[in-house]
């Protein structure tokens, strides 16, 4: 891409602040806007430039396993397509293979570069485009270095701080819905272009209020909007809200598989129940290598104990009970895949104080999957069925609800038995 002229960028600029509505400026700070990106050779190096409405502060650093740069900025609205840092390795002087940029969290977002070889951040900066100009250019400069330098580069950030997991003490249930994705990670991406992390969050607002509706329970999401929460932190949220139930949403996707289609619910399991369901675990798994985090080291010496140990096996029992009942409420409400009740290794699913499952919604590699969670009747028609199953759970002994829903007609007790199959 050739940069812009001073006045061509100028006019870029005034033409996309321009669509910020006068309601979004009353909410606070007009925010800087990014209208283009490049990355080019750049001497010995590359250099990764964008053009925003404004200067910005930047924070780089660098991760390893794999190798990454980081750079984070504040709230940036990207009207830049999403791809457009998908495969640059010719633009990259053979030091950087990708990058991918987006929210991380309110207030904030991140540009993450993935590197083809070590390299450092020697300079970053933004400078006016010409005197007298309010717009700026964001510039990273990269040059290749050696184990040393790039270990004296890395300056481990504080995580974004996901939503608060405490929910009032109302006395009802808390069930958690987790939308996965969100922020700069997108997740799986449809055959007309839709977004996992989009699709999901948009089913989670319908089923959180079809839950709400019957005043049955406190319902919590790891997620309001498009900001990226990490595996553990979701795990975290629930724990301190005391979930009842975890839900957490996604949609998968097959580049070499078309036709293959439908609703799947997963459980945890220490082994996976067949070759697509690890597949899918590794997937969703990964997903936490995005924001570029530095990752804690050390086995949890709690896995080795016994009474954690007994837990678990009671609570996966109960999740799987769950499984099975929202496999077959789901039956008459949407297209389920061929196998619908799978398992494999969640990371988000391992937690042993809460029931939990795993539903991907669909593949958007298929056309009809992608046009049914794009319709806000399938949305709704599916979120009932869900609802349905959540009640029917929750209501057996063992669910834990007390109380009577006239809207549904079901009776909840509060009873603690015996684990399903003992």
């Amino acid at each position: 891409m050739r940069p812009q002229t001073p006045f061509a960028f100028a006019v870029a600029v005034v033409l996309a602040t321009a669509g910020m509505t006068a309601e979004a400026a009353a909410d606070g700070p007009i925010k800087p806007v990014a209208v283009a990106v490049r990355l080019a050779p750049d001497g010995p190096g590359a250099a990764l430039v964008f053009d925003l409405s404004r200067a910005v502060e930047a924070h780089a650093f660098t991760l390893a396993s794999p190798d990454r740069i980081v750079v984070d900025l504040p709230d940036i609205v990207f009207q830049i397509p999403p791809d457009a840092g998908r495969d640059t390795a010719a633009e990259g002087a053979g030091l950087v293979k990708a990058f991918r940029f987006g929210q991380l969290a309110p207030g904030k977002s991140r540009l993450i570069l993935d590197l083809a070889s070590r390299a450092c951040p020697v300079g970053v900066g933004s400078k006016p485009i010409a005197a007298g100009l309010s717009p700026s250019r964001l510039t990273i400069e990269i040059r290749a270095c050696d184990d040393a330098a790039f270990a004296a580069a890395a300056m481990p950030r504080e995580a974004a701080a996901p939503p608060s997991g405490e929910a009032p003490d109302s006395g009802r249930p808390v069930v958690v819905l987790d939308p996965g994705h969100g922020g700069i990670d997108g997740g799986a991406r449809g055959v007309n272009g839709s977004v996992e992390k989009t699709l999901v969050l948009d089913f989670c607002v319908e089923l959180k209020r079809q839950l709400q509706a019957g005043g049955l329970y406190t319902v919590l999401m790891t997620r309001e909007g498009d900001t990226y929460v990490d595996l553990d932190s979701r795990v975290a949220f629930a724990r301190d809200a005391n979930a009842a139930l975890f839900v957490s949403i996604h949609a998968d996707t097959l580049n070499e598989a078309g036709d293959v289609s439908g609703s799947t619910v997963y459980t945890v399991a220490d082994r996976a129940s067949d070759a697509e369901a690890a597949r899918i675990a590794a997937r969703e798994n990964a997903a936490d290598r995005d924001p570029g985090k530095p990752k804690a080291t050390g086995a949890d010496p709690a896995v080795a104990d016994i009474l954690f140990d007994l837990k678990r096996r009671e609570t996966r029992a109960y999740s799987h009970l769950f499984s099975r009942r929202l496999v077959d409420g789901l039956k008459g409400a949407t297209r389920l895949n061929h196998n619908p009740e799978r398992s494999a290794g969640f990371v988000v699913l391992k937690a042993p104080e809460f029931p939990s499952v795993l539903v991907e919604l669909g593949y958007l590699s298929n056309v009809q999957d992608v046009a049914a969670l794009t319709s806000a009747d399938w949305r709704a028609r599916t979120a009932a069925a869900m609802v349905k199953a959540i009640d029917a759970f929750l209501a057996a002994p063992g669910g834990g609800v007390e109380g009577v829903s006239e809207d549904r007609g079901v009776a909840y007790r509060v009873e603690q038995p015996a684990p399903p199959g003992h």
